[in-house]
């Protein structure tokens, strides 16, 4: 299926027009266009953290840094580490060191209307990268359809329930940060499936709570609550990202409940692809995020060269009342069957996954 999810995640991925080429180096002095206001092109990147998913450090940032590397502009990618003074200090360094296009994953709406507002007003081009920023001003915003994602995932655990026979089970959410308006999207669309089960009696409504920051620790803090509070009665996890989902395996594993609960992720990280190999998580939703970054990219090299792209798509901003022109990946679910169409799409690598007690397991898959 390596060539499926290739051509789904490039089929929605933009009309963006004629493009230019993706990609440099941060601090170089490659890139000497001009922008039309006589700037030199710098693209600035501001990262949310490391702790919520691997993703961010290991995925966006190696794919944003070979696009800009690729169109030889200047660029420099940071890391907030889930700090909002530092998120606005980096954008105000960022803008100070002669930023022409400003790309940002915001850790709330209220910090990063701020940061691209001030960008606004200082004429730095802004794009919402991931995450869009509710009443904010971005030019652009790229990410993928983040309702689809929350849909797999209820569909997802749907079937897992399903293929376990479960009868009447007890479905607990564990959702995203409540300032991540993709978590709120990712709610929408789980819920979209799990509450007409709900509504009918197939399914009984467990806890439902947002873990502050997607902070996986505290995560695991919640489930072992909402497992007290049932009895150990919960039979059905809709975890809302693979770090959270592991903290309710971690949870689960101290109660001999592992491999007999399904559990559900997002993102498709080695360590949740390694879960679902040893039985332990019902599914994950991979997210190219390659193309991800590379129409994020393409957008900001555009914008750095005083060039103004056309999308194909807009998404409406509810609480600024715009309609921000965007670009929408298509994610995919993944389970057991599938996991080796990920490793196939090069977004993780049979060496990374395939170590140790695992390496029975890929064999099984089918990677190799």
């Amino acid at each position: 299926m390596r060539k499926g999810i290739l051509s789904i995640a490039t089929a929605s991925v933009l009309a963006l027009g004629s493009l230019a080429a993706c990609g440099d180096d941060s601090g170089s002095d490659a890139g000497s266009g001009s922008n039309g206001g006589g700037k030199t092109p710098k693209i600035g990147v501001i990262l949310p953290d490391s702790a919520s998913s691997d993703r961010w450090e290991t995925a966006d940032r190696k794919y944003l840094e070979e696009a800009f590397k690729a169109a030889n502009v200047q660029y420099d990618i940071q890391n907030a580490q889930g700090d909002k003074n530092t998120f606005q200090t980096l954008a105000d360094q960022m803008i100070t060191n002669g930023a022409t296009v400003l790309m940002i994953v915001n850790l709330d709406s209220g910090t990063g209307k701020a940061v691209l507002d001030k960008a606004k007003s200082q004429g730095v081009a802004t794009i919402d990268y991931d995450r869009l920023t509710l009443g904010g001003s971005a030019e652009y915003y790229v990410s993928f359809d983040n309702v689809a994602v929350g849909k797999l995932q209820g569909e997802g655990l749907v079937n897992c329930l399903t293929a376990a026979n479960a009868q009447k089970p007890v479905v607990a959410e564990l959702n995203g940060s409540q300032t991540d308006n993709n978590a709120t999207l990712f709610k929408q669309g789980y819920d979209s499936v799990l509450k007409p089960k709900y509504d009918a009696g197939e399914y009984t409504q467990g806890p439902d709570q947002w873990v502050p920051d997607w902070n996986n620790t505290q995560a695991g803090t919640i489930f072992e609550q909402m497992l007290t509070q049932t009895g150990g009665k919960i039979n059905g996890v809709l975890a809302a990202n693979d770090g959270l989902g592991n903290a309710v395996i971690s949870i689960l594993k101290k109660n001999k409940l592992n491999g007999k609960v399904p559990v559900t992720g997002q993102d498709a990280t080695v360590q949740g692809l390694q879960n679902i190999l040893a039985g332990d998580q019902c599914m994950t939703v991979y997210k190219a995020i390659k193309k991800e970054a590379d129409a994020a990219a393409e957008l900001a090299i555009g914008l750095a060269k005083g060039e103004k792209k056309t999308t194909s798509q807009t998404v409406k901003d509810p609480e600024g009342g715009r309609d921000v022109p965007s670009v929408l990946l298509t994610p995919v679910a993944i389970t057991k069957e599938n996991v080796k169409d990920v490793v196939a799409d090069g977004f993780v690598t049979k060496e990374e996954l395939c170590t140790g007690s695992f390496a029975a397991a890929c064999t099984q898959a089918g990677i190799s």
